[in-house]
C-alpha cells in the first residue's frame, strides 16, 4: 500500500509540474500586459521601473526560471492591478468557492443516490424509466444553460431570486443547482448501474434469506458495495465539479470566488493572478484525483494488488 501511495504521490508531482509550465507558457501568448496595467500617462523612465519591478524585463526563458524559483520559494509574484501579493487575493476567493463546492456536493449526493438506488429497483417499472430519462436530459444540459435559463426565469421573469454574489441563503439556490446539475445526472446513471451489479450477488440473495428487511439489504449490503464504484465517480465528479463548473458558474453568477477572478484575470490579462489561480484548481483537482485513487485501493485491495 505504501508503494501504491508513494507511486501515486509522484504522479502527482510530475502532473504539477507540468500543469505549472503550461499555464506560464499560455498565459503569454494572449498577448503583453503592459497596455492593460501600465496606461498611458507614464513616462518612459517610470514605465520602464515598473516593467524591471514587475520582471517582464528578461526573456521568456528568464521569466520561466524566476516563476518557478518563485513557486518552490512559495512567492507568486504581485498582482498587476492590485498591487497586492498574488496569495493573499486568490486567498480571499478560496472560501466562497469552497462554499458553492460543498453546497453542490451535498446536493448531489442527497439526490443522485436515491435516485440511483430507485432507479435500480424498479428497473422494470415507470418510475425507474422516468428516472433514467429525467437524468438523461440532465446529462446533456450543460451547467451554463440551466444558470441562463434559472436567471431568466427566477431572476428576471418571477423577480423570486437574487443573482449577484452570496450575501444570503438565497443566493446559493440558483448557483448550487446549476453546477450539481449535470453532476446528479451522472451519478444518478452511475449508482444504478453499480446497484445492477450488486442486486444480483450471492450475497444479497443470502442476505434476504436470513430475513433481514429489505431496507437494511438494500442500504447496507447493496450500497455499501456499490459503493466502491460510486466513489471513484464521485472523485471524478467532483474533481471536474472544481475545474470547470465553478467558473462558469462563478461568473454568470458573479460568485466572488476564484473562477469569478479567473475570468476577470484572464480579460485583464493579470498574469500572477491567472498562474496562480489555475494552479491553485489544478492542483485541487489533483489532490482529489490522488485521494480518490488512494481511497479505491484501499476500499478495493485489488486495484492496488495489481499496481504491483
Amino acid at each position: 500500500m505504501i508503494r501504491y501511495i508513494l507511486r501515486t504521490l509522484l504522479k502527482m508531482a510530475t502532473t504539477l509540474f507540468v500543469i505549472i509550465t503550461l499555464v506560464f507558457f499560455a498565459t503569454r501568448l494572449t498577448g503583453s500586459p503592459l497596455e492593460t496595467f501600465l496606461g498611458e500617462g507614464l513616462t518612459k523612465e517610470d514605465r520602464e521601473l515598473m516593467i524591471e519591478y514587475f520582471g517582464l524585463n528578461g526573456s521568456i526563458w528568464e521569466q520561466y526560471l524566476r516563476y518557478l524559483r518563485g513557486v518552490l520559494e512559495g512567492n507568486f509574484g504581485l498582482s498587476f492591478l492590485e498591487r497586492r501579493p498574488v496569495a493573499e487575493i486568490v486567498a480571499e476567493r478560496v472560501w466562497p468557492s469552497l462554499q458553492l463546492l460543498l453546497a453542490s456536493l451535498a446536493l448531489t449526493l442527497c439526490v443522485a443516490l436515491p435516485l440511483g438506488v430507485l432507479a435500480a429497483i424498479y428497473r422494470a417499472s415507470w418510475i425507474g424509466s422516468a428516472i433514467m430519462a429525467v437524468s438523461f436530459v440532465g446529462y446533456a444540459v450543460p451547467n451554463f444553460v440551466i444558470a441562463i435559463f434559472m436567471v431568466l426565469l427566477f431572476a428576471f421573469s418571477w423577480n423570486l431570486l437574487p443573482v449577484v454574489g452570496n450575501g444570503t441563503w438565497a443566493h446559493f439556490i440558483m448557483p448550487t443547482i446549476a453546477m450539481s446539475g449535470v453532476l446528479i445526472a451522472a451519478l444518478t446513471r452511475f449508482t444504478r448501474n453499480a446497484m445492477l451489479d450488486v442486486l444480483g450477488q450471492d450475497f444479497m440473495r443470502t442476505a434476504r434469506a436470513k430475513g433481514l428487511p429489505e431496507t437494511v439489504v438494500i442500504v447496507k449490503h447493496g450500497l455499501r458495495n456499490a459503493g466502491v464504484t460510486v466513489l471513484s465517480v464521485l472523485g471524478l465528479q467532483i474533481a471536474g465539479m472544481a475545474a470547470a463548473g465553478n467558473v462558469v458558474v462563478e461568473a454568470i453568477f458573479s460568485w466572488p470566488g476564484i473562477g469569478e477572478l479567473l475570468v476577470s484575470a484572464a480579460i485583464t490579462r493579470d498574469y500572477p493572478v491567472l498562474q496562480f489561480g489555475v494552479i491553485s484548481v489544478a492542483m485541487a483537482v489533483v489532490v482529489v484525483n490522488a485521494v480518490t485513487d488512494i481511497a479505491y485501493a484501499y476500499a478495493d485491495p485489488r486495484i492496488r494488488m495489481a499496481q504491483v
